[in-house]
């Protein structure tokens, strides 16, 4: 079957994925939802390691690699290595997230392949960067999470450092990766000259950090942790009602004072403990204690509807299957249906941004390894004596 494009938005670019594991298959499933035909290469199943997120038929990896297709080379093989090769010099893109040196190692670095293909768009997602003291080292999401400083500002003060509950910097990594790619294809237009694009966990970890990481740039400031509520705009955290809890965002001396009322405490407007953003940080621990002591007269569906009524944002905090039962969720249409001809019907999450022209879908459910090899080297040229050669050889 030949290439499903999942959106007409990027049908015309063909990705070749050398990727495992997390970051770099998320750079190239978001260029698969908007329709570029993502050709995933892969290790012969007999010579695979452990680069299958928990088994290919396992959720995570039906997530992680839809809307793809699969071929597998023995790039131990040197025509493997010169399969693949022919396959790049008809990419537009190739991904991959090797340590810095494999890529040279194998012949199939920028310099090497875009010398056959100039307009190439090469993607490098790594651990630590391409160059530098740490380029070498073995990246891992939670290395990042804690050497970009996130696990620093995560969690209770005084009970240690908090991972984040997702592969943030894997995740992050992958959409900036994606990000670089677009950027680049969209200058090709002008020059006709592919590049090298490149980043890593750490880079997208750091850069994360946003507001936190400027506090300290500008202000000097090394910010701790604060737990469940904002470190600067007081009060917004996460509060207890009669029933469980929910959270509260108040931004603002307008919203404070609306908020001061809804909650029947106008007094706090001018109480010199509480009446501008310096006060209440100051006073914080004895605020929130008397938001919660007032919070626990109703339940939380009747402060959330009485704050957003009042113009204060308030939300439950829901679990994965509150989530889904959620009707805006359920009206945005985030989930997506597709049916894998192994697994049956599957129900994935599509991309959270929508265009009204060339709007992404989900339309092929996640190939088993090397599912596609044969038709994809036919595409390529390669006749039916010259697959049964390489197959008999164990070159795919």
């Amino acid at each position: 079957m030949p290439h499903m494009p999942a959106s007409s938005a990027l049908q015309r670019f063909r990705v070749i994925d050398l990727t495992q594991v997390r970051a770099g298959p998320t750079a190239c499933r978001q260029l698969a939802d908007w329709g570029a035909d993502v050709i995933q290469v892969q290790m012969p199943e007999h010579m695979r390691g452990d680069d299958t997120l928990g088994g290919q038929d396992g959720s995570d990896y039906q997530y992680t690699h839809r809307n793809k297709r699969s071929i597998t080379l023995n790039l131990k093989q040197p025509e493997g290595i010169a399969t693949l090769k022919r396959l790049i010099a008809r990419a537009d893109v190739v991904v991959e997230n090797f340590r810095p040196d494999v890529k040279h190692r194998l012949g199939i670095d920028y310099a090497t392949v875009s010398a056959d293909n100039p307009g190439l768009v090469y993607a490098s997602i790594s651990g630590f960067g391409q160059t530098g003291p740490l380029a070498e080292r073995p990246g891992f999401d939670q290395i990042a999470q804690g050497m970009g400083g996130l696990m620093s500002v995560t969690g209770l003060p005084g009970d240690g450092p908090v991972r984040v509950g997702i592969p943030v910097a894997d995740l992050c990594a992958g959409i900036f990766a994606a990000q670089g790619i677009l950027v680049a294809l969209l200058e090709r237009e002008s020059s006709g000259k592919g590049q090298w694009v490149h980043t890593s966990l750490l880079q997208a970890m750091v850069y994360m950090m946003d507001f936190q990481a400027a506090r300290y740039t500008i202000d000097g400031e090394v910010p701790a942790q604060a737990g469940n509520f904002h470190p600067t705009s007081i009060p917004t955290g996460v509060y207890k009602a009669r029933d469980g809890y929910l959270n509260i965002a108040v931004f603002g001396s307008k919203i404070w004072e609306r908020f001061c009322q809804i909650l029947g405490a106008p007094e706090w407007i001018t109480d010199e403990r509480y009446h501008d953003k310096t006060a209440r940080s100051i006073n914080r621990d004895s605020l929130n204690a008397e938001i919660n002591h007032r919070l626990a007269a109703h339940d939380r569906s009747y402060w959330i509807g009485q704050f957003n009524d009042g113009g204060v944002a308030c939300g439950l905090i829901s679990d994965m299957r509150e989530v889904f039962a959620d009707p805006q969720i359920q009206h945005l249409g985030l989930v997506k249906e597709v049916v894998s001809a192994r697994l049956g019907l599957q129900r994935l999450v599509g991309q959270p941004m929508y265009l009204a022209r060339t709007p992404s879908s989900i339309a092929r459910a996640a190939p088993h390894r090397g599912e596609h090899t044969e038709e994809v080297l036919l595409e390529l040229g390669l006749s039916r004596d010259d697959l049964a050669r390489m197959k008999a050889a164990g070159v795919y």
